[in-house]
Parts: C-alpha cells; structure tokens; sequence
C-alpha cells in the first residue's frame, strides 16, 4: 500500500484483550438501546455512495479482434479496448453478443466493461499469470492474478445484462483444494514471521486458486446487472476501497470457497437487489487475517446489505472469519432465505472468528430478515471458529461487542440462537428483539460466555423466551 493510500484508509482498530469470562445475561428490553437510532446512520452512509458514470464513448471488443465464437482467444482483444477506452479519457467496453474466450482482464480507470454477451474464461492456468499483487484469505501476498482485476484505478464498473462465467469446473481450480495445504501454511508462516509481501510469491507450480473478480484499491467501484456464475474462488471481492454498489447481480457458484460479495477492509458499499445462489457465505464482510491483517490494519465499516435473495449456503448474513482489522457499522435489512435448488442457507446471521483473529466487531445491525429453511441454525455468533491445527501467529482475542437483531423471522432451522462466546473475551452487548422462530429442534438459547444479552419480545415455537 502506498503511504497516501494507507494513510487515507487507515483507522484506528483496537485488538481485544483483557476481558473477564461471563455468562449470559438477560438484562431489561431495552437495556443496552443507544439514546439514538443507529438505523438513522444508513441514509448518511448512503449519500456518499454515488456509483461512477462514464463518457458516453463505445469501444467494441470486436473492433480490436474479438470473436464470439467461444473458441477465440479473445485476451489481447480485451486489454486493447481497455487501453484504447482509457487513454481516450474513459467510456465502454462493449461486449456484444456472442461467447468471448479470455484470459484475465485488467481493468483501467474511467472504463466501464458492458457485457451484454457471455464472457467465458479459460481454463488454463497460465492464463492468469505473470502473479499480482493481491489478497488471499485475508493475507497479502503475489499470486495468479483474479480472473477480472483492477487495482488503484478510479470510476471502474462492470454492467450490463450478460453473463461473466468463471468456467473454473473446467479448469485445474478445484484441484488446488486437495493440494493447497504445504502454500497455504507457508503463507500464514510468513505472515506471521513477518516476512515482506514482496517475497510472498505464490502463482505458477502453486495452489492458491484466484477470485472471479477484485478491486484492489480502488475508488467508485460498480458490479451491476450481470449474472456472475462459476467462480474459482470468491466472486466478488473488493479489498481497500471506497464507494462500491454491488447491485442487481445474480451469483451462481458451486464448490469450495466460492462466497458471493465480500467486502473486505472497504467503506462505503452498498450490496443491495441480488441473488445468491452460492457454495459458501453470501454476503460477508472481512477485514484480513491474523498477524496480517493487524498489521494493515484498515476495518470494514459503513456497509449496507439490503433487499437481497439467498439460497444457500453456510452465512447469509455474515462477518469473519478474516475479520483482524476490525468491522463496524454494518447495516442489513428486508433481506430473505429461501429454499434453493441443491443448497439450504446453514445460517442466517453468522459472525466468526477465533483466538487468533484480534480486531473488533461492532455496531453490526440486521433488520427484517425472512425465510426458510436455515439447515444449522438461524442465529450463530461462533468466537472459536476452525480452532483445529496449531495456528499462526500470537493469539491475541477478538472482541465483539453491540449486536442488534430485530424483527427477524426464520423457520425450521437446529436453534433459534447461539453464541459461542470467548471465555478470555466474551461477546459485549448483544439485543435481539421482536423476532419470531417456529419449527425450531433446540428452542432455547444457547448461550456461553457473553454478557448484556437482551431478548425482547421473542417468540420461539409460539413461546416467548
């Protein structure tokens, strides 16, 4: 990160510690109620999130040598248009109608890539090479650059009706699961070893498998309109920026690893009329990992998910497990679980983390979330998430602290609440209120080492609790 840059995002992230075990307390409705209604922030944060517009100049891939034919390649087509739209002071890349073959895609300031067509990926690995500068699970390193990148660019934005597919099941990608484990170690190792970023480098005769799409510092970032479909990795990932509108996408994605929408050490995003049909968490915030990501030390915060489908799976709602630098002022509301096609929806709240996270969660705020069925519980606040392995680095406990659920109503799920707290550092401060629970196995909460709970006018299976 450049010392500008660093200096514009960086906040303050306090690393928990120093908390004294404590059980559940059921305290007055009411009890831990802010003087002012937090949910006022939300137009606020929305104002200053304006998606970027372009000139209204057109730069046809076909004109610098694409074909639709699905069998092109169509990469050199793809960077000329790109290079030929931003030199020219910004507009669209058009992609027509056709399937277009590629390789990775950089993206420039000023261009706005418009997919009307199919854009399909290659297969192969060496397509996505040399590496990049990138995040992966949290921690800085070089690797295979993601399949759509952009990286310190400004008003950056992909639209239209068409489809982006990621085509990973062809290539090598899902192998890497099975073999990843020796790279994956070595990074957290010299993560924690402090070790410079510059020789984290990972890509060729490795397996650390890249992102459908990320921004990486970037500002005035827009996802809209497509449909983004089999991803390697996490489909859209914007890391270090400010002013991103994700809306109106369709996700589809199978396999391991394959989030819908993570914002990660962002501010100002906006998630809002999409559809989730993911392999793993739909919308989650992150904020880095472990050693790594305390030394970068920028949050997550001032984030709205709104009006938004899931169908599965694991969090619809979630926060972690890289959460080191710290989330804050997560706002989510009139969003909705339902049944997919081969998937369920494992939670409908899920905040994660572990020992060896550090950071802060607070201020995360879930308004209006409806549906069913939730497969392993609707609520699910886990402080000792994947704490199998020796682990990396120190461990230094995270705190979460002002959770605030309301009007939440999900059916046929394990519980209705869980909160694994830390017994070092107990969850702080947590209200859930006029929500209702039926066709619940396990009715009563579950609740270890936290304090300030309240439960206010909560029902489960017609029972109030």
């Amino acid at each position: 990160m450049t010392g500008s840059t660093r200096r514009e995002f960086l906040k303050a992230a306090s690393v928990a510690g120093g908390l004294l075990a404590a059980g559940a307390v059921f305290g007055p409705a009411g009890a831990n109620a802010a003087p002012d209604d937090p949910w006022a922030r939300v137009p606020v944060i929305l104002g200053r999130i304006t998606p970027p517009s372009f000139p209204e100049r057109v730069f046809d891939i076909r004109s610098y040598g694409a074909v639709g034919d699905n069998s092109t390649d169509c990469t050199p087509a793809f960077k000329a248009a790109i290079a030929a739209c931003n030199a020219a002071g910004g507009g669209r890349v058009l992609v027509p109608a056709g399937k277009f073959r590629t390789g990775k895609i950089h993206l420039l300031s000023k261009v706005e890539l418009h997919v009307l067509g199919t854009i399909r990926f290659r297969s192969d690995a060496a397509s996505y090479l040399p590496v990049v500068f990138t995040r992966w699970q949290g921690i800085e390193c070089h690797n295979y650059s993601p399949f759509l990148y952009a990286i310190d660019q400004t008003d950056v934005a992909i639209t239209g009706s068409g489809t982006i597919d990621g085509n990973a099941a062809a290539g090598p990608w899902f192998d890497f699961d099975g073999k990843r484990g020796p790279d994956w170690d070595r990074l957290q190792q010299q993560a924690a070893d402090g070790v410079p970023v510059a020789q984290r480098v990972f890509g060729d005769k490795h397996f650390l498998k890249p992102n459908l799409i990320q921004f990486y510092r970037c500002r005035n970032v827009l996802v809209e309109g497509v449909a983004l479909r089999n991803p390697a990795m996490w489909t859209v990932h914007p890391v270090l920026c400010r002013n991103v509108t994700v809306r109106n996408v369709t996700i589809y994605s199978r396999g391991a690893m394959v989030d819908g929408v993570d914002p990660e050490s962002c501010a100002d995003v906006h998630i809002h009329g999409c559809s989730f049909d993911t392999g793993d968490d739909g919308t989650v915030i992150k904020s880095g990992r472990d050693t790594d990501g305390r030394r970068v030390g920028v949050p997550s915060e001032d984030i709205v998910i709104e009006d938004n489908d899931y169908y599965g799976r694991w969090g619809a709602i979630t926060v972690g497990s890289e959460m080191s630098g710290g989330v804050r002022n997560v706002f989510a509301q009139d969003n909705r679980i339902h049944a997919g096609s081969s998937y369920k929806s494992f939670y409908g709240v899920y905040l994660k983390t572990n020992p060896r996270r550090g950071g802060v969660v607070s201020d995360i705020h879930v308004r209006r979330l409806t549906g069913s069925p939730v497969d392993r519980g609707a609520i699910f606040v886990d402080m000792n998430y994947s704490l199998t392995g020796p682990g990396y680095g120190p461990i230094v406990q995270p705190v979460i602290r002002d959770i605030d659920l309301s009007d939440i109503h999900l059916d046929d799920a394990p519980f209705a609440l869980k909160i694994s707290g830390a017994k070092e550092s107990p969850l702080t401060g947590f209200r859930l209120a006029d929500s209702t629970f039926t066709k619940i196995d396990t009715p009563a909460p579950q609740i270890t080492n936290a304090r300030d709970v309240t439960l206010s006018n909560v029902t489960v299976n017609g029972n109030p609790v």
